[in-house]
């Protein structure tokens, strides 16, 4: 299977997808962590453009062949983003969940946004403007949405898991 999360920076997605990958024993391929390889690389300054995503997008199929489940995670912030993992699934012949990950309470938004630390070096996080300023299409379709506000990682997992119909 293949998981897609997407959301806004801070709003949970990387710490949701860490705890889901563990559970399921999934592959976690954070587009991150492959746009900031890239900047290191030498080949690209941020933003890198589509280049993470579409490493990302490779990474993906090629676990999902492997029988494999993947989640991939990003922002994902436009419809031919989301359309692109869906083909991902679509070619690898496996069922795609999407969700989206938001943090409904704007001050604990923004506290995450200005108080959090990375894990990937010398990624520059955004700052609370960046995150507000950001292009973010609205979704068009059905998806999973998973409201990390005022709960836990642990809960939040566990409303994504009942969503996706598994305990």
């Amino acid at each position: 299977m293949l998981i897609v999360i997407g959301g806004l920076p801070a709003t949970g997605k990387t710490t949701l997808s860490r705890l889901l990958a563990t559970r399921l024993g999934a592959v976690h391929v954070r587009i991150d962590t492959i746009e900031q390889a890239i900047v290191r690389s030498g080949l690209a300054r941020r933003p890198v453009g589509p280049a993470g995503y579409i490493v990302g997008y490779a990474l993906a199929e090629e676990h999902l062949r492997q029988g494999l489940s993947v989640i991939a995670e990003s922002v994902n912030p436009l419809a031919i983003t989301r359309d692109a993992w869906r083909e991902v699934g679509v070619r690898a012949g496996v069922p795609v969940a999407e969700v989206e990950v938001v943090c409904s309470d704007l001050a604990e938004h923004r506290h995450r946004v200005t108080s959090r630390s990375t894990d990937i070096p010398d990624l520059r996080l955004p700052d609370w403007q960046e995150v507000t300023d950001r292009e973010y299409e609205p979704w068009e379709r059905e998806r999973i949405v998973v409201d990390t506000s005022g709960q836990t990682p642990d809960a939040s997992l566990g409303v994504l898991l009942r969503r996706l119909g598994r305990s």
